[in-house]
């Protein structure tokens, strides 16, 4: 603002030093030629000086503008990605990834590129202010013009923007489909190629772009229409200021330096009424951009109260009457049993029967619409995030690993190498990574797709042991494992590890190393005992058989 206000009297001040250099110099130089030697190297200085004084008024204003703009992005950046880690997992399920990308990095980018003409547009209310003073201390006339100029140039661009905010806004929102759209071909380009989509894939980028292309067209035929106007004004009030400082001049009403005065003011007007309807034309677009980021932002937080506390060594669970819906349906229904500490807990149940709920509840990823789910004796929802996280891992059988080295990912910069090294023994992993060219330094890449889908299942696990965790829940994480070594890891987890485990099962040489079963069907428990127990129902009989044949 300092900047921008001292942009104005050095822009006003040189306009006033050019009226004294026309008047007192240049006139009389065309008349008698006498021209005093020491008024003009002060008129040279006085123009000098007040050039100096705007340069450094515009590097003021940029500098701190744009330390202004930088500095919103990262704390707004900041607080939105904050709020992605803290919003709970619902909410990534319900969302594009490429429009939360596009959040973070367009919708802010465009949301703070009103700031950039904030200060110079709050600096044009007093250019305007002292032009049209100094114009009418010149004569009225040349004031009238400005008088008439200046609002509409001001109403024009409030027109123009309200005619731009919609096509605006529907612009800003197709950016976020092509971001979804790119980023979902991407992530998915394994099966792009396996099933042969590339010219659909290319067709679905084609209409998201074409939609953006026609929404972004619209608004720049709105700029088309609106700026050259804008653009014109000026200069026709300058014809006009020059047609009528010249008829004033021949009646000895105005000088010739008036008119310079006067036409220099009109000129320095049409930069800053640019970047005045630059700021109405962005206004909407930041608004827009930022109601869109708002609206993330408003979603729910998980507020965990962090006061339970939990005992050492392995942690019982007790879940009472758990119901966790999904939009409209209800996945899991009234939901109960019992894990005792150190137990080992096989969760089956047909496709779709909520097993994936069930455990992602425990480990507290979802919060239930009735009842409870108790760890260690304390309810979830009073346990802080990270109090749950230094306890309890789940490993999911879709196993996501960092594009770093297999160390790395293991030990996440929290465990030390020899925790690394016997949770690669554990999982069963160490034979392979040695295996590899630099062995557990080895980077893999992205999402671990340079390694086998059951050597990227037992890194993930090793990342989960290298936490010692004290309840260990396994989403049919040893899926993509054969079925000897994955014998060969639970025996290891029985053996090794002082904890509770909760898996999630489909082969029967896994369920039969379970102390107990839980079988769900349809959201419910319907039974819970050993495995030879349950045999005796026909229903879980068929499903395991049907497990055992397909793993056969």
């Amino acid at each position: 603002m300092f900047g921008a206000l001292l942009f104005v009297l050095a822009a006003v001040g040189g306009a006033w030093v050019l009226r004294g250099v026309t008047d007192d110099l240049i006139v009389p130089a065309f008349g008698d030629g006498q021209v005093d030697g020491g008024d003009v190297w002060m008129a040279v200085a006085a123009l000098v000086g007040v050039s100096l004084l705007r340069g450094v008024s515009v590097v003021t204003r940029r500098m701190f503008l744009s330390m202004a703009e930088y500095r919103t992005q990262r704390d707004w950046r900041r607080r939105l990605l904050g709020h992605y880690l803290d919003v709970p997992l619902r909410f990534h399920r319900s969302k594009p990834t490429g429009e939360l990308l596009a959040h973070a990095d367009t919708d802010l980018v465009q949301a703070t590129m009103v700031l950039k003409p904030l200060a110079f547009s709050v600096s044009v209310v007093l250019l305007v202010t002292v032009a049209v003073v100094s114009i009418l201390m010149i004569h009225w006339m040349l004031a009238l013009i400005a008088v008439v100029l200046f609002p509409a140039l001001v109403v024009l661009s409030q027109v123009y923007t309200a005619r731009v905010e919609a096509p605006a806004a529907l612009a800003q929102q197709r950016v976020g489909e092509v971001s979804a759209v790119a980023h979902e071909s991407f992530d998915g380009a394994l099966v792009v190629k396996t099933l042969g989509r590339e010219r659909e894939e290319l067709e679905r980028m084609w209409e998201a772009s074409d939609r953006l292309r026609q929404a972004r067209i619209r608004v720049g035929r709105l700029r088309a229409n609106f700026e050259p106007v804008i653009e014109a004004l000026p200069t026709l009030g300058v014809v006009v200021l020059i047609l009528i400082g010249t008829w004033l001049i021949s009646r000895g009403e105005a000088t010739p330096g008036d008119i310079v005065l006067a036409a220099t003011l009109f000129g320095l007007l049409t930069t800053p009424l640019r970047i005045f309807g630059f700021f109405l034309e962005e206004m909407p677009r930041s608004v827009v951009s930022l109601e869109r980021v708002d609206r993330v932002m408003g979603y729910p937080v998980e507020r965990r109260g962090g006061s339970g506390s939990l005992d050492d060594g392995p942690l019982a669970v007790l879940v009472d009457g758990l119901t966790v819906r999904h939009g409209d349906h209800d996945v899991l229904v009234d939901v109960s049993f019992f894990v005792a500490a150190g137990e080992t807990v096989a969760v089956v149940g047909a496709t779709g029967s909520g097993k994936s709920t069930l455990v992602e509840s425990i480990a507290g990823l979802l919060d239930p619409e009735r009842g409870e789910v108790r760890v260690g004796g304390v309810d979830v929802v009073e346990l802080a995030p990270g109090d749950l996280a230094a306890v309890a891992a789940l490993v999911f059988q879709e196993a996501f690993l960092f594009a770093d080295s297999i160390e790395e990912n293991v030990g996440m910069g929290l465990a030390d190498p020899a925790d690394v090294t016997a949770a690669l023994e554990i999982a069963h992993a160490a034979g392979f990574v040695s295996a590899l060219p630099d062995g557990r330094h080895t980077v893999v890449g992205e999402r671990g797709q340079t390694l086998s889908g059951g050597q990227r299942q037992r890194v993930a696990l090793a990342r989960a042991l290298a936490r010692h965790p004290r309840l260990l829940i396994l989403d049919d994480a040893t899926s993509a494992v054969d079925p000897t070594v994955e014998a060969a890891i639970l025996a290891n987890l029985r053996r090794e590890l002082d904890t509770t485990l909760v898996v999630v099962a489909h082969r029967v040489s896994t369920i039969r190393l379970a102390d107990r079963v839980v079988y769900l069907d349809e959201g419910r428990v319907v039974a819970v005992g050993t495995h030879d127990e349950l045999l005796e129902r026909g229903d879980y009989r068929s499903l395991v058989t049907a497990y055992e044949a397909e793993g056969a």
